[in-house]
């Protein structure tokens, strides 16, 4: 992906020359991205491409080799608690199974030292989809798709500026991953910047304005997901693993 440096310290989510290394091994190679406020950019790849640990980085927890992580302008390596102004939602999220969505809500919310009311909470997991009779159940009867859902709703409680999902639609059945993908486009309509790592095409052109193909730590394409095809998407992905191969 050719980023500008320009582009990449305007961006909420961004790398610049980014390399990570695990000993001798280089496992992200000169990563450029830049997601700007109100943008979902899809990253596609086969396992072992780069993608999580895309995010990893990203969220401060490997240290890059070499170039730069920025959040908000902010150079991560300076700064950083910069990380904390994004979200993670995992394949599978977290949450406490005895403790209810409002519960879970309010609990995550205060670990970040934000005050939220039961009936604020009620209304961000309705905001975010969650059916009503189920927000005061306990998490360990949710489905993985009522989980995801009080995900976003923690996201959007601590006022992140980006989120980073990694395979969120992975298990979902197709109506629970349809809905899922309108919740974050609408998360993308409200001002955040979201990078999405899957293998789903059907979902990263459903919800992603552009769409990056991640082949052995390196972005080998780049298209705008609202005029690529199906089928020519699916070619695309497909010649790049085979040349990889």
């Amino acid at each position: 992906m050719k980023a500008t440096i320009e582009a990449t310290i305007q961006a909420t989510i961004a790398t610049h020359d980014l390399a990570v290394r695990y000993g001798e091994r280089t496992v992200i190679a000169r990563l450029n991205l830049a997601i700007a406020s109100g943008q979902v950019l899809a990253l596609l790849g086969g396992n072992g491409a780069g993608k999580t640990t895309t995010i990893q980085t990203l969220l401060g927890f490997v240290p890059p080799a070499a170039g730069r992580v920025l959040i908000g302008g902010r150079d991560l390596a300076a700064e950083p608690e910069a990380a904390r102004r994004l979200a993670y939602l995992p394949e599978n999220v977290a949450l406490y199974p005895y403790l209810s969505g409002i519960e879970n809500l309010r609990y995550f919310c205060a670990l970040a030292d934000i005050d939220v009311t039961p009936l604020e909470a009620g209304d961000m997991l309705a905001a975010c989809g969650l059916q009503e009779g189920a927000h005061g159940a306990r998490v360990s009867g949710y489905s993985k798709g009522m989980r995801q859902k009080v995900g976003l709703a923690i996201a959007h409680a601590r006022s992140a500026c980006g989120m980073l999902l990694d395979e969120p639609t992975s298990g979902l059945d197709p109506a629970a991953a349809n809905d899922f993908a309108a919740r974050v486009r609408a998360a993308a309509d409200r001002g955040m910047a979201v990078l999405m790592a899957t293998h789903d095409l059907f979902n990263a052109r459903q919800v992603a304005d552009r769409i990056a193909i991640m082949q052995a730590g390196a972005i080998v394409a780049e298209v705008d997901a609202h005029t690529i095809g199906h089928q020519e998407l699916e070619d695309l992905y497909l010649h790049h693993a085979r040349e990889l191969a």
